[in-house]
């Protein structure tokens, strides 16, 4: 059995978003062939997590730094932390990962980056060493599911899509190298074919799921 996070980060509407369409047919597919999973699916627009400020800054590197336990930071300190803790251990149990979110401004949403900081801890899911970061998180695979009007996956647009390229690179770091991505973009760019961009994404996600 794998533990599977489905993580999302649209606060759109259900109706309003295709990343939310295209996303659930995934997750219908994934049931359907891996029935003894078990998936925790998180929005990010809708989960309460702390972002990192200076009291979590100042505990963890005052605990990096071996001049204090955990158990003698300030009250604010050990709260902001535990919560953030939660994330991270959430991310670091699990063995597959789905991230669901479109492109702003040619980057990822904000609730996201505050999420990808919360697992992105030295000690945690990485550690330093003289060759560069090395990942704490082997043997795990995810798929980022990315939702863009216009087209980035290639031609002349491409260098500027810093949304997957980014998540890919976050999660290398972290030690997973197994990443996928499906690219459902283009239905604002051309109106016509909206409807049939969107039906072939949500095809290509019923593929996907089945061999993820």
């Amino acid at each position: 059995m794998s533990k599977v996070l489905y993580i999302t980060a649209n606060p759109k509407s259900v109706e309003s978003s295709v990343g939310y369409r295209v996303g659930q047919a995934f997750l219908k597919a994934y049931y359907e062939s891996h029935v003894n999973d078990e998936i925790k699916e998180i929005n990010l627009y809708e989960e309460e997590f702390p972002i990192v400020d200076g009291d979590i800054l100042n505990g963890w590197d005052r605990m990096r730094r071996g001049r204090i336990p955990f158990s003698e930071l300030s009250q604010v300190e050990q709260q902001k932390i535990n919560a953030l803790n939660k994330f991270t251990d959430m991310v670091a149990s699990a063995d597959k990962y789905v991230f669901v979110s479109p492109m702003w401004n040619w980057g990822i949403p904000p609730r996201l980056k505050a999420f990808i900081d919360s697992f992105v801890v030295v000690g945690k899911t990485f550690h330093y060493t003289e060759n560069g970061p090395v990942g704490l998180l082997k043997d795990k695979k995810a798929i980022h599911i990315q939702v863009s009007g216009g087209i980035y996956s290639q031609g002349p647009s491409a260098e500027m899509d810093h949304s997957h390229p980014y998540l890919k690179q976050v999660l290398n770091i972290i030690g997973i190298h197994k990443v996928e991505v499906l690219y459902v973009e283009g239905h604002d760019f051309d109106r016509e074919k909206a409807d049939d961009i969107i039906r072939k994404g949500i095809s290509d996600a019923k593929k996907h799921a089945k061999d993820f």
